[in-house]
């Protein structure tokens, strides 16, 4: 299904709901990240559509969304307000909101914009600051090489090659180089700014998903995020290396299921 921003782009967008029947679930809206699609959600939905109405959609020039025109300006808070412009077109009031890596990113932003829209908020390996030398650097290698050659160069950022099947991360990365190099090169080079000041004014009910560590640190303390909120919860995953959302969704997704059920009785 696709629906139509104010603006004239085309988003589109899945739901699941295996809810029983008789119930009125509560929302979740799961966002990706850079040069990713809905489909990077494949082992949530089955865990979280039993229990939420699940809504995942695809981000302004990627999956199978439109591609604005050569100019547009990729930055977190354009990406926010498509964002507010989902909720609004689909008449959904307030919603859990679960992002991950730059989705996560644009997830807190639209909180410091927005909070009352929502009933929860997670962000998963995703940065609060963009000012860093490697956005540039990555914008750099797009230009000269292509979307496919960054991918290539940040996989194993991403999955741990000694832990993820291979077809996974090979069908991981086709899966991203196929956004245009104009939206990837476009947001890399825009990058910049820090949100982690504002998320003091934020009191949604936040979590925060990591793994132990990354091959490369390049997120600045991402992990740190949780304090930065007055309701903030960290957990991390021990052992792991990389984008912990991909590489365990199945116990990140009961991690949230607590987490959300935990409200509920709060």
């Amino acid at each position: 299904m696709k629906l139509q921003l104010d603006d004239g782009a085309e988003l589109f967008y899945t739901v699941d709901d295996f809810t029983d029947p008789w119930t009125q679930p509560e929302t979740v809206v799961l966002h990706h990240g850079m040069a990713k699609s809905h489909k990077m959600w494949f082992g949530w939905v089955p865990i979280l559509a039993r229990h939420y109405r699940v809504i995942r959609f695809d981000m302004r020039g990627m999956g199978q969304s439109s591609v604005p025109e050569t100019g547009y300006s990729w930055t977190l808070d354009n990406f926010a307000n498509d964002l507010l412009g989902v909720l609004d077109k689909l008449e959904l009031e307030q919603v859990h909101l679960i992002g991950e890596t730059v989705g996560g990113s644009i997830s807190m932003r639209f909180a410091t914009m927005h909070q009352e829209r929502l009933l929860s908020l997670t962000a998963c390996t995703s940065p609060t600051s963009f000012n860093d030398q490697h956005h540039g650097e990555s914008a750099d290698l797009i230009e000269r090489e292509g979307v496919a050659a960054w991918v290539e160069s940040t996989i194993t950022r991403r999955l741990d090659p000694q832990i993820v099947d291979p077809a996974y991360i090979r069908w991981y990365a086709a899966q991203m180089a196929a956004t245009p190099a104009s939206v990837v090169g476009g947001f890399q080079r825009n990058a910049s700014g820090d949100i982690g000041p504002l998320l003091k004014d934020v009191n949604t009910p936040t979590l925060i998903l990591a793994a132990a560590s990354l091959r490369e640190e390049v997120l600045g303390d991402f992990r740190g995020a949780a304090d930065l909120f007055p309701n903030g919860r960290l957990v991390v995953f021990p052992g792991v290396t990389g984008f912990v959302q991909h590489i365990l969704p199945v116990p990140c997704a009961r991690v949230w299921l607590d987490f959300a059920g935990g409200l509920k009785t709060s």
